[in-house]
């Protein structure tokens, strides 16, 4: 590894979850877990909607694993707004095996990637702070 590649950034996230049919989050998880030299740990909360600016302003990116958003909607919505009022980019990753994503996350999203660890990896990384 050059020395200008490493980063000892550990990254503060918040990974959607809930009804899972499909076992997205944990295939998410899998690619994060693989990637050994990319440091990073998860927050989480009883309810999004009511966590204040304390936790919030401790998050680094907010993943959304659109293949979740039909079935918690609620959570996403009260992800979204939250990453309007703290400012916290949004890294949207496609539905396992599909291209499309609900247009109203795309529209938030400050970026968009699939299933690629690499890809994964960098798009957490290079989100662009503001929105």
């Amino acid at each position: 590894m050059f020395e200008d590649e490493r980063n000892d950034k550990i990254y503060n996230l918040i990974i959607t979850n809930g009804f899972d049919k499909n076992k997205e989050y944990g295939q998410f998880t899998e690619k994060l877990f693989s990637k050994t030299d990319f440091l990073w740990k998860e927050s989480l909360s009883g309810s999004y909607a009511s966590a204040g600016e304390s936790f919030y302003n401790k998050i680094d990116r907010i993943i959304m694993l659109a293949g979740l958003y039909n079935d918690n909607k609620e959570l996403f919505e009260d992800l979204l707004k939250a990453s309007e009022e703290y400012n916290i980019p949004i890294v949207l990753v496609r539905p396992y095996g599909l291209e499309e994503v609900p247009e109203i996350l795309e529209e938030k999203a400050a970026t968009i990637v699939g299933w690629n660890a690499n890809c994964i990896i960098d798009s957490i990384k290079d989100a662009p702070e503001t929105m």
